[in-house]
């Protein structure tokens, strides 16, 4: 096996590889329409999959996708739109219009081919009748730091949208749509990906009403007008619209996860898969998972080493602090401090997409001398932690993993490394 830090690596890049759309996509397109193919879609991923698309498509089409800014690729036949993520803004305003306007007047015998990954709810941020930009900014601004899940955020903002919860697939009727989704949520539910712009809604506004309160949201008098009233009720599943319109995952985060597993087999190491579902406040996993690791090194359970511990999923974190943020680095911040220098312990963490919350950075690398060498810096660990500040913190230590715009979004990749039994009592 290779020095631990390279090789944790090669884990982080062989799942992020297989969820590539070059990899994905091609398998998954449609036999040709009576009439035309309409591309659209949105999301982290969106512009990579239009091009694979183009790729391996003969004939006749045209679109248009919204991506991040920074993640646009070149495409020949289907425009690339870039916008504002994680807080939209109006380049992504105007895209989601676009969109709508694209898919207006269609036959029965045309197809829409829709491209959705992570990110597109922030990338179609095109609000309700009687809400502004600046509403649903301020909204996503105060979920994003209130510690609400991806599945209850994204129920918040279908519910204010023009264009999610099932309203793009309407506007696109009598045509048959059909959506290649690549999931960046915990359980891969077609709603919770973009905020389902394409698939029917079993949620209501009572529902974000509830976590609107429950998670003491700021919103606006017209945000609670519309949440209140039910003007903002989404498409259902028995909506006659949606008849036609029809959805394939074709890359998860449990593709990613035995991607990285099957690369750990072959050196050697045992992959002990803890869930490509794990969610909860960051620096509360981080604690479960010291101790899952701490019982490998010491009692061989789940494993004995060497073997290495992958999981996936979604954690949050509730903003207190001023820091640099990041849901991965406050993860292995809070590992790293319940670990307490294990010696035999290294860990990655990393957003798939390439950036960890705001920060042009995937994540970070956790190994036995961390601790050490921040204190070594005058670095506090768990003032850094108090401050929310993953990043600042990994980034001192040159520890910081950055790849640049992976074009793909399976949500977090973690894995734990043991390498050695720690000295105690026999299993």
């Amino acid at each position: 096996m290779q020095a631990p830090r390279d090789w944790l690596r090669q884990l982080f890049d062989a799942a992020v590889a297989a969820a590539a759309p070059d990899l994905c996509v091609p398998a998954h397109l449609p036999s040709r329409p009576k009439g035309r193919l309409i591309v659209i879609g949105a999301g982290k991923a969106s512009a990579a999959m239009a091009r694979a698309v183009e790729q391996h498509w003969p004939h006749e089409l045209s679109g248009l996708v919204v991506t991040r800014y920074g993640y646009a690729v070149p495409c020949e036949r289907i425009e690339i739109a870039e916008a504002g993520h994680p807080v939209p803004d109006a380049a992504g305003l105007i895209a989601a219009q676009r969109i709508l306007a694209l898919v207006q007047g269609l036959s029965p015998d045309d197809l829409v081919l829709c491209l959705i990954s992570g990110g597109g709810s922030s990338l179609l941020p095109l609000p309700l009748a009687g809400l502004t930009l600046e509403d649903k900014q301020a909204v996503n601004r105060a979920l994003l730091r209130s510690g609400a899940s991806i599945s209850e955020m994204n129920c918040v903002r279908r519910h204010l949208s023009a264009i999610k919860g099932g309203r793009l697939a309407a506007a696109c009727h009598p045509a048959s749509v059909l959506t290649l989704l690549i999931s960046d949520v915990p359980g891969d539910n077609p709603i919770d990906i973009a905020s389902g712009p394409t698939t029917a809604d079993p949620t209501t506004c009572a529902d974000a009403v509830d976590i609107i309160d429950r998670h003491g949201i700021e919103a606006s008098p017209a945000v609670r007008d519309i949440l209140q009233s039910g003007k903002g009720e989404s498409i259902k599943p028995d909506d006659v619209r949606l008849s036609r319109a029809s959805t394939r995952l074709i890359a998860t985060p449990q593709m990613a996860l035995e991607a990285a597993a099957k690369v750990a087999r072959a050196a050697g190491v045992v992959a002990v898969l803890l869930g490509d579902s794990v969610e909860g406040e960051a620096r509360e996993v981080g604690k479960v998972m010291a101790g899952i690791a701490r019982s490998a090194a010491r009692y061989g359970n789940p494993q004995p080493p060497p073997c290495v511990l992958l999981s996936g999923g979604e954690t949050t974190v509730t903003v207190r602090g001023s820091g640099r943020g990041g849901r991965n680095v406050e993860f292995l911040l809070s590992l790293a401090i319940a670990l307490d220098a294990h010696p035999g312990i290294w860990a990655i963490a990393g957003d798939t997409d390439g950036a960890d919350g705001t920060e042009e950075r995937a994540g970070a690398i956790l190994t036995p001398d961390t601790l050490a060498r921040a204190r070594a810096l005058n670095i506090k660990p768990k003032d850094s932690l108090a401050n929310n500040d993953g990043h600042g913190f990994f980034s001192a230590l040159g520890d910081s993993v950055i790849t640049g715009p992976t074009f793909t979004n399976v949500n977090d990749f973690r894995a734990i490394l043991i390498t050695e039994a720690a000295a105690g009592p026999a299993h």
